[in-house]
């Protein structure tokens, strides 16, 4: 999802007759297997990026998950992808205060991406949908329009909210910034863009901000699986439908493959991008969750 004229001036990062890429893997602990699966779709060009990352800090292994939507270009997304989770791992108080380190990660990633671009004549941005485990804890970041959506108990439920201009408090942000909504074919800030927070969009950076909403999420016995999406496959999909298609498939990369699929068959016009994790270890304690 983008900007009104990413149709018109397409990136030649991947072509459409290029075939999907997917692939997974197990922590070293054995706490969560993941998937995930990646396609150009229908469209000619390819501006979705995503990463999985398995690391050790501070003797703490440490999931990282991103999908990453680019408009305007690869540029953005590919930047976020290659830096963003490498900035958030360095970050002083990632394991001791991780909520305001993922914060920083997010606004310093993408004010070095601004810094970057200063020879550009184009502008491009990225969502961001993004997941930590840390130890029981599981952290969902999101900038954007993809879509973090967890399996607790057997329900679908979202943890991550689409930033789109004509919710209520995001109309207000961007009109007390001086900016302004209004549609064109969707409701567009400034008449162009269609998500409301970004990284990069130099051009409308004072509205289109990369602040994330950050949510936490208790790892537990209840919590079985996490599905993480760019909008071509919930353009087409919904919350409740994606959860019950893989709740069957133990395997997280066939899931994520399913998913890709399910959306192309349904007409999806974008490109596609899925991760799916799998929490294996039952870590006992009450289901519980708590808001960010």
């Amino acid at each position: 999802m983008g900007y009104l004229n990413s149709v018109l001036t397409p990136s030649t990062q991947v072509h459409a007759d290029d075939p999907p890429v997917s692939g997974g893997g197990l922590s070293q602990n054995g706490k969560f297997s993941y998937g995930y699966a990646s396609s150009p779709g229908k469209r000619s060009s390819m501006e979705d990026f995503y990463e999985t990352r398995i690391d050790g800090v501070e003797g703490e292994i440490v999931g990282l998950f991103g999908v990453f939507d680019g408009h305007g270009g690869a540029r953005a997304a590919e930047y976020v992808k290659q830096n963003l989770f490498s900035n958030l791992i360095r970050h002083p108080k990632f394991i001791s205060d991780t909520k305001s380190a993922i914060a920083d990660a997010y606004s310093h990633t993408d004010s070095e991406f601004l810094k970057s671009e200063n020879n550009q004549n184009r502008d491009a941005g990225s969502t961001a949908s993004t997941a930590i485990l840390v130890g029981d804890r599981l952290l969902v970041a999101n900038v954007g329009d993809s879509r973090a959506v967890i399996c607790r108990g057997g329900n679908a439920i979202a943890v991550s909210r689409d930033h789109k201009p004509d919710q209520t408090d995001e109309r207000q942000r961007i009109e007390d910034a001086g900016g302004f909504v209004m549609w064109a074919g969707t409701w567009r800030v400034g008449g162009v863009l269609a998500v409301s927070r970004a990284f990069g969009d130099r051009l409308l950076k004072q509205y289109v901000v990369a602040d994330p909403e950050i949510q936490e999420e208790k790892i537990d016995n209840s919590l079985e699986f996490l599905i993480l999406a760019s909008d071509g496959l919930w353009d087409v999909v919904t919350n409740e439908e994606a959860v019950a298609m893989i709740k069957p498939i133990q395997d997280p990369k066939q899931a994520a493959e399913r998913l890709m699929q399910e959306a192309y068959q349904r007409g999806s016009a974008d490109n596609i991008t899925c991760v799916v994790v799998r929490f294996l270890a039952n870590q006992g304690g009450t289901s519980r969750s708590s808001s960010g």
